[in-house]
């Protein structure tokens, strides 16, 4: 019989008390922007880059020596290399090839079909000549947040509560405990989205009552209903969808502008790069449109340019279907919890993808509210989750009370559905049932564990298969097997299996057939440590490569445009200094790129200077005095204006 979990008292800890030397942090791992944060005596702080940006995007290029690129950086290549970056892997977390969403008929990834023979089909990305799992993909993205929070506290770090979709099930939790112990990071908690928001809010505003978290991110859409009362946190009610998210509505976009293409050039095959480049230009237009009312965008792919205006309407209409996915969502947890849109006291806007001025407006129609978004909806659940993070090492006055997403149950005779742990238990929980035997002298019973709605076992998504043998021989219906599920805080699941007579007993620790196995997490890891500092070489060695890469093509740029600004001599100079970026970006030594590169820009700051005059001598021309005097401020530029906020 599997022992239920504890749960322990506000301010008190499951966990030793940390020393002086230990600290957890709080990951939110998104599918578009990820953050990092720290809690001391209940204050958060966000972790910051120099430029004083939170937000890491989520995407990694990786280069053909297998050295990774994370962030800002990795994201500017998706223009440049599309083939070399992954973005958005969150969504294919704990996912098959068969679960994978198309883009107008192609993926935005390479995907390699599973090895013959290989278990459960997990996913593997073909990026730049390697083959990868989401997992690995997003432990670059955690050993970038872990090197960021080292950097800012001046310590080590290795321990970390990290966030998830409430609607994350068994496989995509533990695909990403997988990819945290790739980065070097032990999990002290999985911790719904919802409920670190909830929890961040409730310390930060005292609220107590009944609220609603609404939370859409990138690739993510999660519900849950709360009630805040005296430092307890008790989820009443959650659901979801794990495929839903501003990804979609970027889906939604890339489509309209890649029909509106294919009517200018023609039928044809659509190219990963092609899509890629849709997909960034539809996120831009659709940042762009949530503060403007139209714009005006161009997709140029393999040398061939469209040109795509789009106005908020045309927008929403794309996206409706998406709004009313999460309110139908919305509706069905608040009658999960018993309640109606007058008992909830307010809704706290999590995720990016809030931002949308519809997703706003629909959001206070449902609930009659004006929601609550007064905390930065990007880093509000990183903060919950680095309180977790200080309650499980220092202790706090909090508890959290979470609850399991999806039922949970196994496969009886006929293919059918027995639920043994409903949806919206809360957790942690240990439940049992008893089952008997079918046929007379049946020595062995297959228990097949299942997670999700439905009736029949086909319909729901398989978690773990084992078999319990030395059932003595019986006639059919006597034997009595002891079925116990226990889902720990994290929402993970293990499943004992035990024939009361004989005291037979097998046990498994359910690892879902998309995550890693045992022997390939332990050649990860062995792998990572053998090679740690050869690994930070090679990343720096590819970023100073992508910086005099990106100098190069801003001079080549530059000279196409004005070379007529020098003289023959001062050309040769200049070009003599560019083979020189050359020749050092095709060698092995950093520093020797990083001297180069600079050496380019003292070469061309007088140029530079020169292109500046002529820029504004031009903007003059024809101006009159009174004409430069004018207090108008300039509309902006739809096409190009940048939006500082992710969706």
């Amino acid at each position: 019989m599997v022992d239920l979990l504890q749960i322990h008292e506000p301010g008190e800890t499951p966990l030793p008390h940390a020393d002086d030397a230990s600290v957890a942090i709080g990951i939110d791992l998104g599918t578009t922007n990820s953050v990092v944060a720290i809690s001391t005596d209940g204050k958060t702080q966000v972790l910051r880059d120099d430029d004083g940006q939170a937000l890491v995007p989520s995407v990694v290029a990786y280069a053909p020596d297998g050295s990774a690129v994370v962030g800002a950086l990795a994201k500017r290549l998706l223009l440049d290399r599309p083939d070399c970056v992954v973005s958005s892997v969150k969504r294919l977390m704990g996912r098959g090839v068969g679960d994978l969403k198309a883009l107008a008929g192609t993926l935005p990834f390479e995907v390699e079909p599973p090895k013959e023979g290989s278990e459960g089909g997990m996913v593997r990305l073909r990026v730049a000549g390697h083959s990868l799992t989401p997992v690995q993909v997003s432990a670059e993205i955690l050993t970038a947040l872990k090197e960021r929070a080292e950097e800012q506290l001046g310590q080590k770090v290795e321990k970390a509560v990290v966030t998830v979709p409430a609607y994350f099930d068994d496989a995509a939790r533990t695909a990403t405990r997988d990819a945290a112990r790739l980065a070097g990071l032990e999990v002290l908690r999985l911790v719904n989205e919802p409920t670190a928001a909830a929890l961040a809010y409730g310390l930060d505003k005292g609220a107590e009552g009944l609220y609603a978290v609404y939370d859409l991110g990138g690739g993510t859409f999660d519900i849950s209903i709360l009630r805040m009362e005296k430092g307890v946190f008790q989820v009443l009610a959650t659901g979801g969808d794990a495929a839903l998210g501003g990804d979609d509505f970027d889906h939604a976009v890339a489509e309209h502008f890649l029909g509106q293409r294919a009517k200018r050039l023609g039928a044809r095959a659509i190219t990963p790069s092609e899509a890629k480049m849709a997909l960034m230009t539809a996120r831009l237009a659709k940042e762009c449109l949530s503060r403007q009312t139209e714009g005006e965008w161009v997709l140029d792919v393999d040398e061939r340019q469209t040109g795509h205006r789009i106005d908020r309407a045309t927008f929403e209409d794309l996206i409706t279907p998406l709004v009313e996915r999460t309110t139908d969502i919305c509706r069905a947890v608040m009658d999960d919890a018993g309640v109606g849109p007058a008992d909830v006291r307010g809704v706290v806007l999590v995720g990016g993808s809030t931002r949308v001025p519809m997703v706003r407006r629909r959001v206070a129609e449902l609930f009659d509210a004006r929601p609550l978004s007064d905390i930065d909806p990007d880093e509000v659940v990183a903060c919950g989750a680095a309180l977790q993070a200080e309650a499980l090492t220092v202790g706090s006055d909090t508890l959290l009370l979470d609850v399991t997403p999806l039922s949970l149950g196994i496969e009886t005779m006929g293919g059918m559905v027995e639920k043994i742990i409903p949806r919206n238990t809360p957790i942690p929980v240990a439940k049992a049932q008893d089952f008997t035997t079918y046929q007379d002298g049946q020595g062995a019973m297959s228990i097949h564990v299942l997670q999700g709605e439905r009736e029949m076992a086909d319909q729901c998504r398989s978690l773990a298969k084992f078999v319990l043998t030395g059932i003595p021989p019986m006639t059919a219906g006597a034997a009595r097997i002891r079925v116990s599920f226990a889902v720990d805080a994290d929402g993970l699941l293990t499943v004992s299996a035990r024939e009361e007579t004989t005291g037979v007993e097998q046990k498994v620790e359910v690892k879902p057939s998309y995550g890693l196995t045992e022997e390939e997490m332990g050649e990860m890891l062995y792998d990572s440590l053998r090679n740690a500092q050869a690994d930070m070489d090679r990343r720096l060695l590819a970023e100073a490569r992508v910086e005099a890469n990106r100098a190069l093509n801003a001079v080549v740029s530059a000279l196409n445009i004005d070379g007529d600004l020098l003289d023959d001599g001062e050309r040769a100079q200049v070009e003599r200094v560019m083979a020189a970026v050359r020749d050092a970006v095709a060698g092995e030594d950093r520093d020797i790129i990083n001297a180069a590169a600079e050496d380019l820009e003292k070469a061309t700051r007088e140029f530079a200077e020169r292109r500046m005059d002529r820029g504004i001598s031009a903007a003059l021309a024809g101006q009159s005095v009174d004409g430069l005097v004018d207090d108008d401020e300039p509309a902006g530029n739809a096409a190009t204006e940048p939006e500082k906020q992710d969706h």
